[in-house]
């Protein structure tokens, strides 16, 4: 029999470093005060300084700790750029998690090649070269892991102009899948969460409709949209000891939604 202190330690991060890509925004502000509380140094990346200069301090405020960095994920040199960084300055880097995103809603007929390559760039493109910039320095390290947060719009289509968005988180399921399958043999997990409508300023202006809210949240089997703190906890799960045979998962956080589609 396990003593209990197994079972706590199975999510303690104490002596790990995280890198959250899109850690200023509502959805990775909020993995990076989970991944902090629990014990991991927390690399707070993204484009805006100033708001993850006072993320940075608002963690080490609580206690945890906490640096930030300027990345912009489409720059795939840039990115390489700081996983070395990462590395020179905390010694490892055991748990990519990438939040970066970005969506265009324009009907189908409609929709251009410019913002086609746009959201294709930055939700999946992005996110490989994210992952393999990674993986260049867990594989030598002897592994890690990695979490990207994908959506509900991963496997279900949407009546509204989401052609660009869906097609580029469903291409991120698989390679997920693919990625984890590559990478076991390194000791690299590698897992999706698919959140359904999360409350962040992304889609204040949907969630503020209520043509659009109440008939979303009817659908939903739990009646609410997702709150960031429900993906961080997830994080947490995923880059703990707890999760250490879970690799290739998309983690659908719906409140049942697919459940019933």
């Amino acid at each position: 029999m396990a003593s209990p202190e197994v079972y706590r330690n199975f999510y303690r991060l104490d002596g790990k470093v995280a890198v959250v890509a899109g850690g200023t925004g509502g959805i990775g502000s909020a993995i990076c005060e989970g991944l902090a509380a629990f014990g991991a140094e927390v690399v707070v990346a993204g484009r805006a300084m100033d708001r993850a200069r006072a993320l940075v301090s608002q963690i080490k405020n609580a206690g945890g700790r906490a640096w930030s960095v300027q990345l912009e994920a489409t720059d795939i040199p840039g990115t390489r750029g700081v996983m070395r960084q990462v590395v020179e300055r905390s010694s490892s880097l055991d748990i990519l998690v990438n939040c970066v995103g970005t969506h265009k809603e324009t009907a189908a007929e409609e929709y251009t090649e410019e913002d086609w390559n746009r959201v294709l760039d930055i939700n999946l493109k992005a996110a490989f070269f994210l992952s393999q910039a990674a993986a260049k320095v867990q594989i030598p390290q002897g592994g890690g892991r990695q979490i990207h947060i994908t959506s509900v719009r991963s496997l279900l289509g949407i009546p509204r102009g989401y052609i660009a968005y869906c097609s580029s988180k469903g291409g991120m399921n698989l390679m997920i899948k693919q990625l984890a399958t590559e990478w076991a043999k390194y000791g690299i997990n590698v897992n999706g969460i698919a959140p359904t409508f999360t409350r962040t300023e992304l889609v204040k202006e949907y969630l503020e409709d209520p043509d659009f809210y109440n008939p979303l949240v009817a659908r939903i089997p739990l009646g609410r949209v997702c709150e960031p703190e429900d993906l961080a906890a997830l994080a947490i799960y995923l880059a703990a000891p707890a999760s250490d045979f879970i690799t290739g998962q998309i983690i659908f956080a719906d409140g049942g939604l697919t459940a019933t589609q």
